[in-house]
């Protein structure tokens, strides 16, 4: 059977550096870090007291205030980003065939804020009044409820999940959207991540890790990949949606395309249940199996957007997997992390990353790694590579690579290229 091409024709987002996609764009070019002192809870006797949280966001733009008490917070930035895709794409609702339109969403922990709260709740009053939860707790909780209040909204029937493999969520959720489309299952696909679990449990748990930068007195300079004296991720907090549309439906409907998606990989570095293989092997995998997908080679990459969380072993089994599958083309990429500004979104990540990667591939340019620092240099690392330090760079971006991998060895990999008829 012949598979469907599938283009991305519309784009939202709610991240720590814009309450759109447009501005979180024009942040990443600017340099923009997203971090500053937590203000969701009283952090100060935590080792790590700040984060990425989305600024100056009014719900009620996209939702009834009523309706947003029973949703937590990681839906109110999923069903924002799905309304700001939506219109992006300029599709006609009430015109589509909506048993052929879908949402698939990634999600790697879902509604921490509401399950820490009933929780601590019970505790207190379990002795005194006995067990008593707030009827939507379930509801608010679960990690695929935003999948479902996206397709009720719009009245989508399509095909409704979502995917939950750690920081690779979203970028799973793109694979398989991808492959829903061109296997000629759906039409168009409602794609992307979401995820808001800066809250104590959130946080607490990662410090007790030793996954978190601690680097109190400097937030905005805390997200260092690639640098020496990085010492741990930024959470963040946010979502990220794409429309992935089937090829022929976009252009009957004279659909702007941003860019075409080509091919999606998948690994395991079944290795260790946090950390990377030190070799990268479960990365260049991934990789390979995406450029396999898409039928390209690795020439034909210029850029990509790394997993690259600023965490000691992560950053150089990444560095080592790029250099081990390209050889002499890793140098002539460019190669940046735009975590160093948004944090980490944990499930979300890859959609924020996906987008970045569609925008550099739309406007030929690159955005930058920021918060680098001429003579923090790691032995481990090969600066002769091109990490886009400092500034974005102008180049051709004929096509785009996006990596996440995440916790219990899940690696995921899109592919964008620049759309040809």
């Amino acid at each position: 059977m012949e598979l469907k091409r599938v283009v991305v024709t519309g784009m939202g987002a709610v991240t720590p550096i814009g309450n759109t996609a447009e501005e979180t764009w024009q942040n990443m070019l600017a340099g923009v870090s997203g971090a500053a002192p937590i203000t969701r809870f009283n952090a100060e006797k935590f080792k790590t007291q700040f984060a990425c949280e989305v600024k100056d966001f009014d719900v009620t733009k996209y939702i009834d205030r009523k309706e947003a008490r029973k949703m937590d917070p990681y839906c109110h930035y999923a069903l924002a980003a799905a309304q700001m895709a939506v219109e992006d794409s300029a599709m006609d609702i009430e015109a589509l065939d909506k048993n052929r339109v879908g949402v698939v969403m990634g999600v790697g922990i879902g509604g921490m804020k509401t399950y820490e709260e009933e929780v601590t709740s019970y505790a207190k009053t379990a002795e005194t009044i006995g067990p008593k939860f707030n009827p939507f707790f379930v509801p608010k909780m679960i990690a695929d409820i935003c999948a479902g209040h996206i397709s009720i909204k719009y009245g989508f029937h399509g095909p409704n999940y979502i995917t939950s493999s750690a920081c690779a969520s979203s970028t799973n959720a793109l694979a398989d959207a991808f492959n829903l489309i061109r296997l000629g299952k759906a039409n168009v696909i409602v794609t992307g991540g979401a995820e808001a679990a800066i809250t104590c449990a959130g946080v607490g748990g990662f410090v007790a890790m030793h996954a978190l930068s601690t680097r109190n007195d400097s937030p905005q300079t805390a997200s260092r990949p690639f640098s020496a004296s990085r010492d741990g991720f930024v959470m963040a907090e946010g979502s990220a949606c794409l429309i992935l549309e089937e090829l022929e439906h976009a252009k009957a409907r004279g659909a702007k395309i941003y860019a075409e998606m080509v091919g999606a990989g998948m690994s395991a570095d079944a290795h260790h249940i946090t950390a990377s293989h030190p070799e990268g092997l479960g990365a260049i995998l991934v990789m390979q199996n995406a450029l396999e997908d898409a039928g390209m080679q690795p020439e034909d990459i210029d850029y990509i957007n790394v997993h690259g969380t600023s965490t000691p072993v992560g950053d150089i089994s990444e560095v080592k997997a790029i250099k081990s599958l390209f050889g002499e083309h890793a140098y002539k990429l460019n190669i940046s992390s735009t975590k160093s500004m948004t944090g980490h979104l944990l499930g979300a990540a890859g959609a924020i990353e996906a987008m970045a990667s569609v925008m550099s591939v739309k406007e030929d340019i690159v955005p930058p790694t920021i918060n680098h620092e001429e003579g923090d240099e790691d032995p481990e690392i090969d600066y002769s590579l091109n990490f886009t330090f400092g500034q974005p760079q102008k180049r051709e971006v004929r096509a785009a690579l996006s990596n996440t991998f995440g916790f219990g060895g899940h690696n995921a990999c899109v592919i964008f290229k620049k759309y040809v008829e």
